[in-house]
């Protein structure tokens, strides 16, 4: 059973990172057009594209992809809850589903610093479609650190702060 939960929860997972990032992306400008973005939006249009016509986009923000990423995250919850035999409560949902969506942002920003640190030592990586989108979404995250915390002898220690402090919210998260 235990495994059925983790393969359940890695792929309900996946799924609410591609929907988080469809939110993500039109907020920092990120581009669409590169394999990564046409893949986002591949998977996602078939729940946000009905969701918008109840919900029209503004310019930056698409509140239709904020509600698809709710729902899929709801529905994830739901479906795990029941899967482990904790029955269907509305609350418990609702909650339950905030907190492992707020969960999945932590974890999806911790992975996408990392990863982009690490693509930051190697030449060329400036030029892979992953390294611009991850430049978009964690460069406004990594700058006023920059302020606070200026490069030591060229080595920028901006990334690990920000681990650290995402590293921190997920234990005072997991607390709750």
């Amino acid at each position: 059973m235990q495994a059925l939960l983790f393969v359940l929860n890695a792929l309900l997972t996946l799924v609410v990172i591609a929907f988080l990032l469809r939110v993500l992306m039109p907020l920092v400008r990120a581009d669409f057009r590169n394999p990564i973005g046409a893949a986002v939006l591949k998977l996602t249009n078939p729940l946000v594209l009905p969701l918008r016509k109840a919900l029209p986009p503004g310019k930056r923000f698409d509140p239709a992809s904020l509600a698809a990423l709710l729902i899929v995250q709801f529905a994830g919850t739901a479906l795990l809850r029941l899967v482990a035999g904790g029955g269907f409560r509305m609350e418990a949902i609702l909650l339950g589903g905030l907190r492992d969506l707020l969960h999945a942002i932590l974890q999806f920003y911790f992975f996408a610093v990392l990863v982009y640190a690490l693509m930051s030592w190697f030449a060329g990586a400036a030029y892979n479609p992953a390294a611009q989108i991850l430049g978009k979404l964690v460069e406004p995250l990594l700058a006023p650190i920059r302020r606070v915390v200026p490069p030591l002898g060229g080595l920028d220690l901006s990334a690990l702060f920000l681990l650290i402090a995402l590293q921190a919210l997920q234990i005072a998260l997991r607390s709750l």
